[in-house]
């Protein structure tokens, strides 16, 4: 790792900032004007290549603006009016990125994404003449575990930019501008690993979303979130692949993992079956004693509900007895358990039969480029029933995770019978679409 840093470092020139320890640090000044002393000019023609290791992709019209001025890392910005993306060639490793955005002469309007759709930063709105500072931490990976191993990926994960040596940031909203970004490598951050299936994942492409890219955006600059779930996993087929192995490789004392699996250990015709209270329960126990010998702190999130109701309005319990069996294991076990089962089913039956169906992916044809058919997928949900979860599992994090809630930004307190408004929350949605459902259900 160390060879690795200094050689982007000798490629991009990085800045090496002295203190008690050297840092790996780059620092970009964002548009045409005067640039900041210590800093890399950045403007909408350069397109990211190899040799240079960074620049914006995805083929995007960018705009450069130089409003003049004596301040040369405020007076210029990069804006279009369309999604964009910028790339750095990164090793893997925990960053902590700092976003300046603002306009002397107007507004601006900027959502921050990173990876595949991890949400950052939301709604960071300046006034005319102001200008906003945000720090964010971003997990950059790799599927390499030793010079030997590496996580065994899906085809459709080769593609995945959640996978490559790079650092890729979108900017999204009605006025995105950048200003500047600066990236700082650090070792010292506290980390949450997330193992999952569908329902955790970064899922890469519209209209898919899932409860563990939008909690990224509820944790202040002192917590990366390293999400390591994937479509279609299980408790064994996550030990299969070598993915609960890469995890156990980087996790560190203090450090804590989020386990919640049951969609896909169900199914009796799959290679991945566990029975509830014998193999799965067992391999629950397995996760708990791998986590703890790392002196990290593992913590258990029980599946949420499908979408299925009966004719009285009531969700029915499609998992059996494996939310039971996790609620066991957890009291035997004396870890902390986020029963996001029941919260589902608070959240699905405020809304009701018709209204919960925009908590998963409900669409009519062409409401996506490529969609020739009716989109309905009672397992997978859309960006906001995502982000509704995700704000369940904050709730319960500051019930049953005390410490780990001491990192949360200041949020109101979240009823999942009382869920946000769909038609007042927005979603700015990334350029990227895919038809073809996740794998699992």
């Amino acid at each position: 790792m160390t060879f690795a840093v200094s050689a982007i470092n000798t490629r991009l020139n990085g800045q090496i900032i002295c203190g008690k320890e050297p840092v790996f640090c780059l620092q970009f000044d964002m548009g045409p004007g005067r640039v900041q002393h210590g800093y890399k000019r950045v403007t909408g023609n350069m397109i990211y290549n190899p040799e240079r290791g960074y620049g914006f992709v995805s083929g995007i019209p960018l705009t450069d603006v130089d409003r003049g001025g004596r301040d040369a890392l405020h007076r210029d910005f990069c804006t279009s009016n369309r999604p964009f993306y910028f790339v750095v060639d990164l090793p893997e490793g925990n960053y902590e990125i700092t976003i300046t955005s603002g306009d002397k002469k107007g507004e601006t309007h900027t959502t921050v994404k990173a990876e595949s759709r991890r949400l950052m930063l939301e709604d960071i709105k300046t006034l005319r003449g102001e200008y906003k500072t945000s720090e964010i931490m971003v997990s950059v990976r790799t599927p390499r575990i030793n010079d030997t191993l590496s996580i065994r990926l899906k085809t459709r994960e080769y593609d995945y930019v959640n996978w490559d040596n790079k650092l890729t940031l979108e900017f999204n909203n009605t006025r995105p501008c950048v200003n500047a970004v600066v990236i700082k490598k650090t070792d010292t951050v506290k980390t949450l690993f997330l193992a999952g299936n569908s329902t955790v994942t970064d899922q890469a492409k519209e209209p898919w979303a899932a409860w563990g890219q939008m909690i990224t955006a509820f944790f202040n600059s002192e917590v990366v979130v390293a999400n390591y779930a994937e479509s279609g996993e299980a408790l064994k087929s996550f030990v299969a692949e070598r993915r609960l192995m890469k995890v156990m490789r980087h996790i560190r004392p203090g450090d804590y993992l989020f386990i919640e699996f049951g969609h896909n250990d169900q199914k009796p015709a799959s290679s991945a079956y566990v029975e509830a209270f014998t193999g799965y329960k067992e391999m629950l126990k397995k996760y708990i004693c791998m986590t703890r010998m790392k002196n990290a702190f593992p913590v258990l999130i029980t599946p949420m509900h499908r979408r299925n109701f009966n004719e009285n309005g009531k969700i029915i319990n499609t998992h059996g007895d494996y939310p039971e069996a996790m609620r066991q294991v957890a009291q035997e076990e004396n870890v902390p358990l986020i029963d996001l089962n029941k919260m589902s089913a608070v959240l699905y039956e405020a809304l009701g039969v018709e209204g919960s169906k925009k908590l998963f992916v409900h669409y009519l044809a062409a409401s996506f480029p490529g969609q020739d058919t009716e989109l309905m997928d009672n397992s997978h949900h859309s960006a906001y029933g995502a982000y509704q979860l995700a704000k369940c599992v904050v709730e319960g994090i500051k019930a049953s995770v005390p410490d780990l809630a001491a990192y949360l930004i200041v949020t109101p307190l979240y009823n999942p019978s009382q869920p946000d408004s769909f038609e007042e929350w927005t979603w700015p949605v990334s350029p990227f679409y895919e038809t073809v459902k996740p794998e699992g259900n």
